[in-house]
């Protein structure tokens, strides 16, 4: 392990497959000291992650989420950082967003049907449980089914943004993701901006959009690109910002908590610029 601060989880609320209890107790037992649980599209995981870290008062959780948008050919994630989990504007967005996301897993597995991919949508169903379900559990559903080895396999040709059974989503801009982070008292970092096909032109507008950070470390980044990322980092006067992204999802190449992370000073400047949106001094 390489780092103490992991600001890039995932848990059961979502498409995680540990609960937020497993997932705190596992960030505690790699000696992690500072993580944020940042779940797509839902806060659900967030109570029960603050009532598992009083087992360990040297590990703190911060309250997070990742949001997903569109630009032009491609997506854009955001993560948000500080959040008021109880903001009820951003709950009711948030109950609209997965909506949405039944919807388009329901289709996804029906143009699955359509290529030769037949799945039961009660399977789907269980691997998403009581949480957001997404694309995951349907990859998930799918190497249950034998159509791949691992759920990552499920991607390139069937559920990635040109796969065959692809179904676009509620949409939402990256600025309007940034928009609502900071409504619901939080501060926005683009996530994984190396993924994104034009990095520094989409760096370049979200920088004036209200955004505070951005990713610099990342699990499966190597040393070049965080050493681009951190200049970019630099010239935007973006917080760097950084985790594993964990999921628990069993690919064979997917790094452990803590295999990446920011500097604290990171979640210190966080917290600095949370505070002085909110207008506190």
């Amino acid at each position: 392990m390489s780092a103490v601060v992991d600001l890039h989880l995932h848990t059961l609320a979502s498409d995680g497959r540990l609960t937020p209890t497993e997932l705190v107790r596992l960030a505690a037992g790699r000696g992690l000291k500072t993580i944020a649980i940042t779940d797509h599209d839902t806060t659900d995981g967030l109570a029960e992650a603050f009532d598992a870290a009083r087992e360990f008062p040297g590990l703190r959780v911060i309250p997070g989420i990742e949001l997903s948008a569109d630009v032009p050919g491609d997506e854009v994630h955001v993560l948000g950082y500080f959040i008021d989990p109880g903001d009820p504007e951003l709950q009711a967005e948030l109950s609209r967003f997965r909506a949405g996301r039944v919807d388009r897993a329901r289709t996804m597995v029906e143009k699955l049907a359509q290529v030769g991919v037949h799945l039961d949508w009660e399977r789907v169903q269980h691997f998403a449980g009581d949480g957001a379900v997404g694309r995951p559990h349907v990859a998930m559903a799918m190497v249950e089914a034998g159509y791949c080895r691992e759920p990552k396999d499920a991607f390139p040709e069937y559920l990635g943004r040109n796969g065959l059974a692809y179904v676009e989503r509620v949409k939402l801009t990256p600025e309007g993701a940034v928009g609502m982070i900071r409504r619901a008292g939080g501060v926005a970092a683009l996530a994984h901006p190396a993924y994104m096909n034009d990095m520094e032109s989409g760096i370049a507008n979200l920088a004036g959009s209200g955004l505070s950070g951005m990713e610099v470390y990342y699990a499966k980044y190597g040393d070049d690109t965080v050493r681009q990322l951190g200049r970019l980092a630099r010239q935007y006067r973006l917080i760097p910002c950084g985790g594993s992204d964990y999921h628990g999802m069993g690919n064979s190449d997917e790094l452990p908590p803590g295999e990446a992370g920011p500097p604290v000073e990171s979640v210190e400047l966080l917290e600095a610029a949370a505070d002085a949106a909110r207008g506190k001094r």
